[in-house]
């Protein structure tokens, strides 16, 4: 260690793999104000920062599969972080989100723009506000991935992309967070995805249902034969789990 560093701890790390799952790979520079928010947060320069991401990004299979090899000198507890939340991705995220509020002195309801007051409401209430903020953080976390771009078509429109998840919600609730169950679509393909009319081979590429194909309506020609066995536009990072999308496979109508 150079003379005038300090190691980080391991609230410092938690933080700053937060920001990690949240930002586009490209954004990931001293320049970025929410690196230089964080920086603020920590007493710590933006550089620093910054590089720590880089460290992160040393760890992501994701990125080492398109020969990006992240920073070096990571240590042993950026691995072990690293570690912890690719194994847990749910629970640590919204500890990490915890983390966060609190260094920001408000909570994560408030950082969502989701304000209300628990006293107020009912506990069925309190449980929807709860859903909707965790697909809000998910939404966020997901266009992040995907670079705001819809991985069918290239859309880059926000306002017209959905944030959806590769196995639904209501199947799998230790994974609802995780970016490598979430596909970022436009929403007439994200709606043929949810009811299995697309699918997304392990091969990443596009297939689409026989159901459509065979429509002699040419506006479905158009929107999905076009795109059957093309390759999606892959994330950034945090690609598609295979095991996620052999689930999908399976619920496809071919």
């Amino acid at each position: 260690m150079k003379e005038g560093q300090k190691l980080w701890t391991k609230e410092e790390l938690i933080l700053a793999i937060n920001l990690y799952i949240k930002l586009p790979f490209g954004k990931m520079h001293s320049r970025n104000a929410e690196i230089r928010e964080l920086a603020t947060i920590l007493g710590r320069s933006p550089s620093s920062v910054a590089r720590k991401l880089g460290n992160f990004a040393s760890f992501d299979p994701s990125l080492q599969a398109r020969g990006v090899k992240g920073l070096a000198n990571a240590s042993k507890l950026d691995r072990a972080i690293w570690n912890e939340f690719y194994q847990n991705w749910d629970s640590l995220f919204i500890e990490s989100e915890k983390e966060v509020a609190k260094r920001k002195h408000s909570t994560i309801e408030k950082l969502y723009e989701f304000d209300f007051e628990a006293s107020m409401v009912g506990e069925e209430e309190m449980r929807s506000v709860k859903v909707r903020l965790n697909q809000s953080i998910f939404r966020k976390i997901v266009l992040a991935n995907y670079d705001s771009q819809c991985c069918v078509t290239g859309l880059n429109r926000p306002e017209l992309l959905v944030a959806g998840h590769i196995v639904k919600w209501s199947e799998d609730k230790n994974n609802r967070l995780n970016p490598k169950n979430g596909i970022l679509m436009n929403a007439l393909h994200d709606r043929a995805f949810e009811h299995g009319l697309i699918t997304i081979d392990e091969d990443y590429k596009i297939k689409i249902s026989s159901l459509l194909k065979k429509s002699k309506v040419e506006s479905i020609a158009h929107y999905f034969g076009e795109y059957d066995g093309k390759s999606i536009i892959l994330p950034r990072k945090f690609l598609p789990d295979k095991e996620f999308l052999k689930i999908h496979n399976g619920q496809f109508k071919a």
